[in-house]
This record gives C-alpha cells, sequence and structure tokens, in this order.
C-alpha cells in the first residue's frame, strides 16, 4: 500500500507469445539494450513505480528463465499461451497481489519508459480505467499501452480476456470508464510485429 492508503498497482507483463508474425522466436528474447526485451521492460515497469512485476511467460518458457535474469520479478508461466493473449492477461491477473491496481503491459513495445508508467500511475482516478494513449499522423490521440486497470475492475476485466483479446471486450463495453493520457512526448507507442518493424529495437 502507499502512504496514503490507495492500492499499490502490479504490472502485468504479457510475455508469452511465440512471435509468429515476426519470425525469429519469442519477441521476450530479442536483444534490447544490451539484454532481452522481457528483462529490459520488466525493469522499466518497476522503476515506473510499480510494486511489483508478473512476467507471463508461455513460448519457449525454459529457455527464457535459462538465459534472462528475472530475479526481481515474479515469473509464471501460462501452459495454455497457445490459445491466445487472453488465458495469459487472466493468469498474470490472477497473480497479482488482490488488493493491487494492475497495468498490463505488452513484451513487444520496446518504446515502453518509466516515464510512461509514471504518469499512468499519478493520472489514475478511483474506479476507473487509464490509458497511455498516442497520436497518430493526424494527430489523433489512440488508446494503446500500457493499461491501468482499477482494482475493482480487474476480476471483471479478466473474465471478458479470451482469444487473442484482453482487455478489449470490457473496454468497448465500458467506454466511459476510460481515461486516455498521452504519452507522444516518451513514444509513438508501436507494437512489434514485423519486421519492417525492427528498427525499433536500435
Amino acid at each position: 500500500m502507499s502512504d496514503s492508503g490507495a492500492p499499490a498497482t502490479t504490472a502485468v507483463l504479457l510475455a508469452a507469445g511465440a512471435g509468429t508474425r515476426l519470425g525469429l522466436g519469442p519477441k521476450a528474447l530479442l536483444r534490447f539494450r544490451g539484454r532481452t526485451l522481457v528483462e529490459v521492460l520488466a525493469d522499466v515497469l518497476l522503476e515506473g513505480g510499480c510494486r511489483e512485476v508478473v512476467a507471463v511467460l508461455g513460448a519457449e518458457a525454459a529457455t527464457l528463465r535459462a538465459v534472462t535474469d528475472l530475479r526481481r520479478h515474479k515469473v509464471i508461466e501460462n501452459p495454455d499461451w497457445e490459445s491466445g493473449m487472453g488465458s495469459s492477461f487472466r493468469a498474470g491477473v490472477g497473480a497479482a497481489a488482490p488488493e493491487d491496481h494492475v497495468l498490463i503491459a505488452l513484451v513487444d513495445q520496446p518504446g515502453l519508459t518509466a516515464g510512461i508508467v509514471a504518469r499512468l500511475l499519478a493520472a489514475h482516478r478511483p474506479g476507473r480505467v487509464t490509458a497511455a494513449a498516442y497520436r497518430g499522423p493526424q494527430g489523433k490521440l489512440r488508446r494503446g499501452h500500457p493499461l491501468l486497470l482499477d482494482a475493482s475492475l480487474r476480476a471483471a476485466a479478466a473474465e471478458t480476456a479470451t482469444g487473442d483479446a484482453g482487455a478489449r471486450a470490457f473496454l468497448q463495453a465500458h467506454p466511459g470508464l476510460v481515461d486516455l493520457v498521452d504519452c507522444s512526448d516518451f513514444s509513438g507507442g508501436e507494437d512489434l510485429d514485423t519486421p519492417e518493424q525492427l528498427h525499433l529495437l536500435d
């Protein structure tokens, strides 16, 4: 708990995918800043102010455990990772301290910074969803990740997570609960999905 008595925040880092579209194996294992993406982003989430980081592994989990140093974090494996992101979302939320808010982050966003995390934590209002947003070419804000779910909403969001969708169905059903926080000064918010985007690791 924080000094104010408000819930702390646990980060859930979704890192279970096989990286099929990119074709280079699990994105969690990609090299970034001299380490792996999962190591760098887990530390970023902690540095941004999250109380704990739950890293959800799946594809090549044994290799990830062998070649990464995630001792500062809570590491779990999702045996159903092949069913899609939804199962990893549920597993990660379930592993977070039950009284905490939950911040959902994706391992394929190398642009994530501690500043983005801190901004979301500072902007969060009780009973709300706080989402990082980034400006597109026309200057319009679009919702992205990370996504901060209030402690009172996390169970309902997890119940709707299925297939390749995490909180999408919950957010679509409750658009009035979502507060967008402009993080364009930190990042473009891009996901690393195709070989053409490998420059994001430079």
